[in-house]
């Protein structure tokens, strides 16, 4: 019999967790600990943070799924692992503390014989003074709770417009060093959508602000295509959106603090600027969850396991310190930690080898650059490809280890630009691959025919599909295993 413990119940860990149980027999146990009691499809929460859609229909509750399936659920959160055992109990092992109303505080050790961190990303909004919802001054949709927040904070808005008094609305990054740019894209343009459904765009003004340093970067340096015959590229595309609808965008920034109704952001010449606002959505950097390593003798590893971003270390080539020495080839292929092969991670929850995108410093020496994304299809692929290794392994079939390099993965994004299945629209952008291979395509740095992007009314259409498609799949109805990841 083996245990394979999964850290995380997001996309990629719940994706690794179901079809660890579906191609195991039940002799073996698949074990889920999360601090989380529901399942959230984050990528309508931006719906939520407009109030188009209710925070109901993008949750729910993961123990009578786990249970009906056989899946041992732990509502508790992983704090530190013990990869060697330790002199008295020599097998793995993960420490952890109970979440649940019931169990709050309690701490436990359970042995594994495999372990998938997907714990995701730690929302660091202390990164910056004053961001965030719960103690700071300004919104977030990265939860269902916080959205849920946002869209009663973006009604207020729209009523002091209807009003009379002009509004000034702030959405993107909270930090030079942020990630998800594509979730602020998109909410900007459905908080647009929503001024003018309302009637009060012509008293709004909507400023996007990011640490990109070109409109369209979204983490992975842009993106070059062909379109209808000619070579265009993501910033020309999406600059014509802003353009179109509106929006200003200030882009190579650094937010500084947040203050009540007032933040201040630092732009690549090193000149600060102050912004004031009546509403600021302002998505935080990540980092890994606080995690602590320890050896069988109970010295403090987690140097070794873990990066300094609090990442886990998996089979990517870290030694590369400069960005003009980095290549496709040092992503990670199999996501298995280089010191213990029987742990993995998937998902945000391991450490990139590098950023995708140039970095950049201000001259005062602040760091403006995107973080590389890890979300979405990337992240169901990896989940699934580690689950599938590790099942081989425990089926003793000898086979090597299953690869899912995003810099041999393509990825289809639809981005939300309005809400509306007459009126709505969504920018849907495919590009093959995800890590661009400058050597394998030196025109481009990715496929010219399968990188691409089109915008319009049916996105939209596809972009509801795809909210109930994977809500289908992660609820694991009937045939959700031929959804693809």
């Amino acid at each position: 019999m083996a245990r394979v413990v999964v850290l995380g119940a997001g996309v990629s860990g719940h994706t690794a967790a179901m079809h660890l149980r579906r191609k195991l027999s039940r002799k073996h146990e698949v074990v889920v600990i999360t601090p989380n009691s529901q399942w959230n499809w984050i990528p309508s929460n931006i719906w939520v943070g407009t109030g188009r859609m209710p925070k109901e229909k993008v949750l729910f509750p993961l123990a009578p799924l786990y249970a009906k399936r056989g899946i041992t659920y732990v509502q508790a959160k992983a704090v530190a692992l013990h990869p060697e055992g330790t002199k008295e109990n020599p097998s793995p092992q993960v420490e952890f503390e109970y979440t649940s109303k019931e169990r709050a505080g309690e701490v436990e050790r359970l042995s594994y014989d495999y372990l998938i961190n997907a714990t995701g990303p730690k929302l660091k909004f202390e990164a910056t003074p004053g961001l965030g919802p719960d103690q700071g001054n300004s919104l977030s949709v990265c939860t269902a709770a916080h959205a849920e927040e946002t869209a009663k904070e973006f009604a207020k808005i729209v009523e002091a417009a209807r009003g009379g008094t002009p509004q000034r609305l702030v959405i993107g990054m909270g930090n030079g060093t942020c990630t998800c740019q594509g979730a602020a894209f998109e909410y900007t343009f459905n908080v647009e959508f929503e001024l003018r459904e309302a009637g009060v765009r012509d008293l709004c003004e909507v400023v996007y602000l990011t640490n990109e340093t070109e409109l369209g970067d979204f983490g992975v340096g842009g993106m070059r295509f062909k379109q209808n015959g000619f070579m265009t590229t993501s910033q020309l595309w999406t600059e014509s959106l802003f353009r179109e609808r509106g929006v200003k965008a200030i882009s190579g920034a650094a937010v500084k603090k947040v203050e009540k109704g007032q933040l201040t952001y630092e732009t690549l010449d090193g000149e600060e600027h102050d912004l004031d606002f009546d509403f600021a959505m302002l998505l935080p950097p990540f980092s890994g969850q606080p995690m602590k390593a320890y050896d069988k003798d109970g010295n403090d590893i987690t140097d070794v396991v873990f990066a300094p971003s609090g990442f886990m270390k998996v089979d990517a080539d870290y030694s590369k310190t400069s960005y003009e020495e980095w290549s496709a080839d040092d992503w990670p292929h199999t996501y298995q930690n280089p010191t213990y092969e029987n742990m993995f991670a998937v998902g945000i929850a391991f450490a990139p080898p590098h950023a995708i995108s140039k970095p950049r410093k201000s001259v005062n020496g602040t760091l403006i650059a995107p973080a590389p994304p890890r979300t979405g299809q990337p992240s169901g692929t990896i989940g699934r490809a580690v689950a599938d290794t590790i099942i081989d392994r425990i089926k003793g079939r000898g086979r090597p280890a299953r690869q899912a390099s995003m810099a041999h993965m393509g990825a289809s994004c639809v981005a939300s630009t309005g809400a509306s299945m007459g009126k709505g629209s969504a920018a849907a952008m495919i590009m093959f691959p995800v890590v661009p291979d400058e050597r394998k395509y030196p025109l481009t740095g990715r496929h010219p025919y399968h990188t691409r992007g089109e915008i319009g009314l049916f996105g939209h259409w596809i972009k509801v599909l795809l909210h109930y498609m994977f809500l289908h799949k992660a609820k694991g109805r009937i045939g959700w295993t031929i959804i693809p990841e």
